[in-house]
């Protein structure tokens, strides 16, 4: 067995039960209510999709399902917490009654993160890694797991000329002072999940290099999300478009699990579903 997969993270704990790290990894299939999302997959406030889609995650064996509602894409605009809200909450409130997976909410917002967690989600996933106002207090009052995630810069600005010293160690530095920095906000440790941000402030070479040295990410003692799903670096590999990286998507995937990821956050859950149960039996022994 590889030692990538040995010594893994406790769970996490959910108001509903727990995630547990230790048999499998986990997929997390993404649901973007927004009209200009990067991969083409948006549904803008279409909820009666959204709730279709998750139910076909689920069905297809999404361990989560991450709603959002503000694009990231780089150049994206920011959006009025009033815009995000009337994207997030409803969509959240229809999958919580028609799905039996867990929810997290994709949001950098307070107000946001704690509607969306009256509404039924049970994890809040912040790409400012919970630097926004009252963000890091609010999870510690609901006691949720949190992704703090890196980026360098903004997504208005992040791939301007994203320029690192060693982008592992600096990435690596940079979550470790969020994780102490969300435990000072009152966040148990235990209740940290990291993302080293691929695609966040990073050229291709920044990209593929996190890859190859994901597995240092786990000194960290934290479980490990990565997103790497129909992201523009393998369309630069490959030369494709966004809908005609499904391939590359499944080779990130499987480099990713097999260098230590514990969540896989994707689009094409039922095929990344396939890529994951078999980098497991490989790196994990077959049950």
């Amino acid at each position: 067995m590889s030692s990538c997969c040995q010594d893994a993270p406790p769970p996490v704990r959910l108001p509903s039960g727990e995630l547990s790290f230790a048999q499998r990894t986990l997929v997390v299939g993404i649901i973007n209510m927004t009209p200009d999302s990067f991969s083409g997959d948006g549904l803008s406030n279409s909820v009666a999709v959204a709730v279709r889609q998750a139910r076909d995650f689920t069905a297809a064996g999404a361990d989560l399902i991450d709603i959002g509602g503000q694009s990231t894409r780089p150049g994206s605009r920011t959006i009025s917490v009033a815009e995000e809200l009337d994207r997030v909450i409803p969509t959240i409130e229809a999958v919580r009654a028609e799905v039996n997976v867990p929810i997290s909410v994709d949001s950098s917002v307070a107000q946001v993160a704690k509607q969306a967690l009256e509404a039924g989600a049970e994890i809040i996933n912040d790409i400012y890694a919970l630097r926004g106002e009252g963000m890091a207090e609010l999870a510690a009052r609901a006691g949720v797991p949190v992704v703090i995630m890196h980026m360098q810069g903004t997504p208005g600005d992040m791939q301007d000329n994203p320029t690192y010293e060693d982008v592992i160690t600096d990435i690596y530095d940079f979550l470790a002072r969020r994780i102490e920095a969300a435990m000072t906000a009152g966040i148990e440790e235990k209740q940290i999940i990291v993302d080293p941000g691929f695609g966040f402030g990073k050229t291709v070479e920044h990209n593929l290099e996190i890859l190859r040295r994901l597995g240092e990410f786990r000194r960290l003692g934290r479980p490990v999300m990565i997103g790497t799903s129909r992201k523009s670096t393998i369309g630069e590999v490959l030369d494709k478009p966004v809908k005609e990286r499904l391939w590359g998507t499944a080779a990130t995937c499987a480099v990713a699990i097999a260098n230590g990821a514990n969540l896989i956050r994707v689009h094409d859950v039922s095929q990344m579903v396939q890529v994951a149960r078999m980098t497991d039996a490989i790196m994990r022994g077959f049950d």
